[in-house]
C-alpha cells in the first residue's frame, strides 16, 4: 500500500491566497477550507486508500520556548485563522485521519507518521505532500518521498541531495547553518548553502565539526539544529490501518450544506460509491 501525508496548514494557505487572486478580497468563510477537502478528495479520486492530513491547531510549540523569534501566529489574516478548525472537524467528519497539534507541529506530525507507517512492510513507499525544506530530513530512499505540488516532483533521497547538496539526515544540520526564515531563525551569519554543504559533506552533522570551527556561534548552531529536527515520536495510530478511508460519516452532510460549496457532497459521495463498488 502507498500512504500520502497531507500538510493541512500549507494547503490552506495555499488554497486561502490563490483564491485572493480571483476574490478581490472577498474571502467566503469556508473557501479555503473547502479547497484542501478537494485537493484531498482528488488524491483519494487517484487512487490513494490510506492517507492522513496533519494541521497546526495553534501555531506555537515547544520551540518558541527554544528560540523567542520562532514563528507565531501573530500577522496571519482573521479570515484565514477562522477557517484552522473547521477544516479539522470537516476533515474528522469526511472520514479522514486528522493530526490537529497543539504542543508539536504539523511537520512533527508529518515525520512521526511517516515513522510510524515505515515500519508497516505491508506499505510500499510513503509521499509526504509537502514543498516545506524541513520535511526533505524524512525521505528514505525511495521508500519516504517528498512530493512537492507546486513543482510537480516527487523527491526521493537521490533528489534532496541535487537540490539542498546534502543527504536526508544532515537537512537539521543544513538549516541550522543556513536558517530558515518562514520558521523564524536566522542561522548562522556568513554561512550561504553552497558553504553549509561544503561543510556538512566534509565533516558530516555540526556536532562532528572541529573544534572551534564555529567559534562562540557552536551552541547556537546547535540550539537552530534543534529547532530544525523534526519529532518522530507523536503518537498517532498504532497501524497504518487507521489511515484507510472508508468513506464520509454522517456529519459531512451537515458540513457540506453549510459550507457554500454544492459540489463537495457530490464529489464525496461519489468517491465513496466508487470505493463500495470495489473498483
Amino acid at each position: 500500500m502507498i500512504i500520502h501525508l497531507v500538510d493541512g496548514t500549507y494547503e490552506l494557505f495555499r488554497h486561502f491566497y490563490g483564491l485572493r487572486r480571483f476574490n478581490k478580497g472577498q474571502d467566503k468563510p469556508l473557501g479555503a477550507a473547502n479547497g484542501v477537502l478537494h485537493t484531498v478528495l482528488e488524491l483519494i479520486e487517484q487512487g490513494a486508500t490510506h492517507l492522513g492530513v496533519a494541521t497546526d491547531h495553534v501555531i506555537e510549540s515547544f520551540r518558541n520556548e527554544l528560540w523567542p523569534g520562532y514563528k507565531t501566529g501573530d500577522g496571519i489574516e482573521p479570515a484565514l485563522w477562522a477557517q484552522f478548525h473547521p477544516l479539522e472537524q470537516a476533515l474528522k467528519a469526511m472520514g479522514v485521519a486528522t493530526w490537529p497539534m497543539v504542543e508539536l507541529e504539523a511537520d512533527d506530525a508529518l515525520a512521526s507518521a511517516a515513522h510510524l507507517a515505515a515500519r508497516d512492510e505491508r506499505v510500499q513507499k510513503v509521499c509526504i505532500w509537502t514543498p516545506d525544506k524541513d520535511l526533505a530530513q524524512c525521505v528514505r530512499e525511495d521508500r519516504i518521498v517528498q512530493m512537492d505540488r507546486k513543482s510537480k516532483q516527487m523527491r526521493n533521497a537521490q533528489g534532496v541531495q541535487e537540490k539542498f547538496g546534502v543527504p536526508p539526515a544532515l537537512i537539521p544540520d543544513f538549516l541550522a547553518l543556513v536558517g530558515d526564515a518562514a520558521d523564524g531563525y536566522p542561522g548562522l551569519e556568513g554561512i550561504g548553502k553552497v558553504s553549509a554543504a561544503r561543510l556538512l559533506n566534509k565533516h558530516g552533522p555540526i556536532e562532528a565539526f572541529p573544534a572551534g570551527s564555529l567559534g562562540e556561534r557552536y551552541e547556537l548552531a546547535l540550539l537552530f539544529k534543534r529547532l530544525a529536527t523534526l519529532r518522530t515520536d507523536a503518537p498517532l495510530f498504532d497501524s497504518v490501518d487507521a489511515l484507510e478511508w472508508r468513506g464520509p460519516t454522517p456529519e459531512f452532510a451537515t458540513y457540506a450544506e453549510q459550507s457554500g460549496d454544492a459540489r463537495l457532497l457530490d464529489r464525496v459521495r461519489k468517491a465513496a460509491a466508487k470505493l463500495g463498488s470495489g473498483k
